[in-house]
């Protein structure tokens, strides 16, 4: 994670949950080590560089769960058309993701597109 031209890495423990929202105890334990090693950082600063933070990890595991944390997301936010979107955005970069398929099948079959759904529940036990 960078800071201006402050370069940190933030550990994985520091998030929790799709939402990657912070463990508080353990934000406040990096927060102190953050502020001993760099007297500098304000408390308005250390708050931008926490979201700046937890966006980039939202990034990271969307990206690694090839898209499925990003439409459970939009989906508990009642944007299912977002989630399939979302969904079929990372598919086409990698379409042999069983995981991801089923998952659009699901969010397809609860949208009333059961049709599509269960074509892309077929490919995904096709990929299993």
């Amino acid at each position: 994670m960078a800071h201006g031209s402050l370069t940190v890495n933030v550990p994985r423990s520091l998030f929790r949950g799709n939402e990657c929202a912070y463990d508080p105890a353990k934000q406040a334990e990096f927060g102190r080590m953050l502020r001993s090693r760099y007297p500098w950082l304000t408390e308005g600063s250390l708050e931008v560089f926490y979201r700046n933070a937890q966006r980039e990890m939202l990034a990271v595991k969307d990206e690694e769960t090839c898209g499925r944390n990003g439409s459970i997301l939009l989906e508990r936010n009642g944007d299912i058309d977002g989630a399939i979107k979302h969904l079929r955005k990372f598919l086409d970069d990698d379409p042999d993701d069983a995981d991801s398929w089923l998952a659009l099948g699901n969010l397809l079959c609860k949208a009333g597109r059961t049709e599509e759904g269960y074509k892309a529940i077929n490919r995904a036990r096709s990929l299993f």
